[in-house]
């Protein structure tokens, strides 16, 4: 009888475990409503060499507002406006504008964004904790998903970093520092008007 007991603690304790990384998700995503972190993403190919080091400013505004400022190596800007998402491109000098619709709904920002149902669209999974931080691997319902699979990690309740795996064979990592949760943000960090002179696409 003892050893019988002593296997259902055993068992509500697994689950308990189980649960709660994706449970400090949820209570990240509930209580971002504004964000603003510096950023290091990483990018490598399938066979794990780095193809590109980029460093940048990320906000976040509840529900569906988010803009990425990539300063080194590359000047480029990533913002959510009107429904769309406006990708800038300096060296380029051309912006490119996609709905946001099911092809961009994986965007890490998105995921944030207070807009994404993440149970609907995912199935999350606890991958256990290693060096302070809660890791939940999100794999896509969905085969039209651009990504196989999504790692978000996170460090005392805050998001610390993600994984994002494509169906290309690469992977791309994400590592936040200097995260803060203000209690509002200026409007006009996710506005976007285009330089005079870029070249527009719809996409």
């Amino acid at each position: 009888m003892k050893k019988i007991i002593a296997l259902v603690l055993v068992l509500f304790s697994v689950q308990a475990v189980a649960e709660s990384g994706v449970k400090v998700l949820e209570k990240f995503i509930a209580g971002a409503s504004h964000v603003t972190a510096d950023f290091t993403q990483l990018s490598l190919d399938e066979s794990g060499k780095p193809l590109q080091t980029s460093y940048g400013k990320f906000y976040l505004q509840q529900p569906g507002k988010f803009r990425w400022n990539y300063t080194k190596p590359y000047l480029q800007e990533i913002v959510s406006k009107e429904e769309s998402v406006w990708f800038y491109d300096a060296d380029l000098e051309q912006v490119i504008i996609k709905k946001i619709d099911q092809s961009i709904g994986d965007t890490p920002a998105l995921l944030l964004s207070g807009t994404v149902d993440l149970k609907e669209k995912y199935n999350l999974t606890e991958q256990g904790t290693k060096g302070g931080i809660e890791w939940v691997k999100l794999i896509p319902k969905h085969q039209d998903s651009s990504f196989k699979h999504i790692l978000i990690g996170l460090k005392e309740g805050l998001l610390s970093e993600m994984e994002l795996s494509d169906n290309f064979g690469q992977l791309t990592k994400i590592m936040f520092n200097n995260l803060k949760l203000p209690k509002k943000l200026d409007k006009k960090i996710f506005e976007f008007k285009a330089p005079e002179g870029t070249d527009i696409f719809k996409g």
